[in-house]
């Protein structure tokens, strides 16, 4: 297990569109039942992919501007990043290998 970096609306430049390596971000509520479902599946992908793929989490109802900024309409929503843009986007909750699957075509080689 891994723990997933704490996103705000505040560090999200630097955390994110900043990055050297692709970056994951889950964007979820506490209140999301699927957002608890994929939960522990983000935690094993951080320490899985940890030194290939940064992995983060932003709480919308906290960080409303970052959310509404990438169009997040539906949550949990994970979109990847790559040299500060945002190159994929997957909706509602997948099991890891499906994750792991659509995750690997943004890996370095």
């Amino acid at each position: 297990m891994g723990t997933p970096i704490a996103l705000t609306d505040k560090t999200f430049e630097e955390e994110v569109l900043k990055a050297k390596q692709p970056v994951l971000v889950d964007f979820w509520a506490p209140w999301c039942g699927p957002c608890k479902t994929l939960g522990p599946v983000v935690e094993e992908l951080a320490g899985d992919l940890a030194g290939k793929m940064k992995v983060c989490k932003l709480n919308v109802d906290e960080n409303g501007a970052t959310a509404t900024q990438y169009g997040v309409m539906s949550i949990p929503t994970l979109i990847v990043f790559k040299g500060g843009k945002a190159v994929d986007r997957l909706i509602g909750f997948m099991p890891k290998p499906k994750l792991m699957e659509k995750l690997s075509a943004h890996l370095p080689k």
